[in-house]
C-alpha cells in the first residue's frame, strides 16, 4: 500500500475491550487491545459501570502502545475513526469522547462508524477489498445478524437478527449451567472437541411456519433453555452430566442454524461470497461447518483470523480508512454515541 494511502486510528469501547488500531489504506499497522474482562468473570458477565471505568483507565495507554506498534506519531494520521453505536451507553461515551479530543487537537476528520459494520470491514485487512455484493454472517455476545452489504462504508442492508438471545449470549449461558467460567464460548468450544453430538438439541425458527416468517432471524432461547432442563434433570436423577456431549449438542445446534441460515441466504440473493465476523466467528466448529457447507454450494467464504474476529480497534480503522478512500463526508463533533444505533446507519 503507498504511503499516500491514508493512516487512520480506530478506537473502538462498545462493550468490555479498550480496542485501538491503525491502518494505513488496507494495511493494518497496529491492533493493540486493553481488556476487562477478567474483572467482569467473577460477576458472571461485562458490567457497564466497570466496563466504561476501565475504557478511562486504558485509553491513553493503549493508543500510545499502537502509535509505537505502527511506528507513527499522532501527528501523521490523517483521520480518526470510532465506534458511535451499537453497544452500551457510557462505555460508547468514553471512545467517542475521546476520539473527539483527538481528532480537534490533531485538525483532522472525524468518522463516527457503526460496530457491526466495522466487523465487515475489519476483513478488508485481512483478506484485501470486500466483493461488491458480500453477504455477512455476524454472530457475538449481544448479535446475530444477517446482512446483504453492497457497500460497507454506506450500504449496509439488514436481512436478518436475533429476537431474543444472540449466540454469544446463549453461550455464556449454556457454559454457566455447566460449570464453565465467563465468558463461556473458548470454553464449551474446547469440552466440545472431546465430546459426541449425542443430545438432539431444539434448531429454532428452521421448520415450518417459523421459517417462512423468520426466514433469516435467529432465535437460541428456546435452545439455552432446552439444555437447562435437560441437565436439571439429569441431576435431580442423581446421575452424571456428560458435559463434553452437553457441550458439543448445544454447539451443533447453534452452529446448524447459523451456517444454513447463512448459505441460504446466499443461494436467495445470487451472492456469491460469505464473510463471518464477530466473537463467534472464533469458534472451531462454525468455521469447519461454514467451510464445508460453502464449499458444497459454490460459495466462497472469508473469516478474519479468530484475533480480528473479537472487538478490536483494527476493525473500527479499517473502516475509517474505507471512509477516506472512498470520500465519505467526515462525522460532526457532534457525533452522539449511539447504544441502539441500527446497523443500515453505518457513518453517524
Amino acid at each position: 500500500m503507498s504511503s499516500d494511502a491514508p493512516l487512520v486510528l480506530g478506537i473502538e469501547t462498545s462493550c468490555d475491550e479498550t480496542g485501538v488500531g491503525i491502518v494505513r489504506g488496507e494495511t493494518l499497522l497496529a491492533d493493540e487491545i486493553a481488556s476487562s474482562v477478567d474483572e467482569h468473570a467473577r460477576f458472571g458477565g461485562v458490567v457497564p459501570e466497570v466496563a466504561s471505568r476501565a475504557h478511562l483507565e486504558a485509553m491513553v495507554p493503549t493508543i500510545e502502545r499502537a502509535c509505537r506498534t505502527a511506528g507513527v506519531g499522532l501527528r501523521d494520521l490523517d483521520a480518526v475513526a470510532v465506534t458511535s453505536g451499537p453497544g452500551l451507553a457510557g462505555a460508547l461515551m468514553v471512545g467517542v469522547a475521546s476520539a473527539k479530543a483527538l481528532a480537534l487537537s490533531l485538525g483532522v476528520p472525524l468518522y463516527g462508524v457503526n460496530h457491526l459494520a466495522s466487523h465487515v470491514a475489519v476483513d478488508i485487512v485481512e483478506h484485501g477489498p470486500l466483493p461488491e455484493p458480500t453477504l455477512a454472517l455476524l454472530v457475538s455476545g449481544g448479535h446475530s445478524s444477517l446482512l446483504l452489504v453492497p457497500d460497507v462504508t454506506h450500504d449496509v442492508r439488514s436481512l436478518g437478527s436475533t429476537i431474543d438471545d444472540a449466540a454469544g449470549e446463549a453461550f455464556d449461558k449454556v457454559a454457566r449451567v455447566l460449570g464453565m467460567p465467563f465468558p463461556g464460548g473458548p470454553h464449551i468450544d474446547r469440552a466440545a472437541r472431546s465430546g459426541e453430538v449425542a443430545l438432539d438439541f431444539p434448531r429454532g425458527l428452521t421448520t415450518g411456519r417459523d421459517m417462512q416468517r423468520y426466514r433469516f432471524d435467529f432465535s437460541f432461547s428456546g435452545l439455552k433453555t432446552a439444555v437447562s432442563r435437560w441437565v436439571a434433570a439429569r441431576e435431580a436423577s442423581g446421575e452424571p452430566v456428560p458435559v463434553a456431549d452437553v457441550a458439543a449438542s448445544f454447539q451443533e445446534a447453534v452452529v446448524d442454524v447459523l451456517t444454513r441460515k447463512a448459505v441460504l441466504a446466499c443461494r436467495e440473493h445470487g451472492v456469491g461470497h460469505l464473510q463471518i465476523g464477530g466473537g463467534v466467528a472464533a469458534n472451531s466448529r462454525l468455521r469447519a461447518m461454514a467451510a464445508e457447507r460453502c464449499a458444497a454450494a459454490g460459495v466462497e467464504l472469508r473469516v478474519p483470523r479468530p484475533g480480528l474476529c473479537t472487538d478490536n480497534g483494527a476493525m473500527v480503522a479499517a473502516l475509517g480508512a474505507q471512509m477516506v478512500l472512498r470520500g465519505r463526508t467526515a462525522s460532526d463533533l457532534s457525533l452522539p454515541a449511539d447504544s441502539s444505533l441500527p446497523v443500515t446507519v453505518v457513518q453517524s
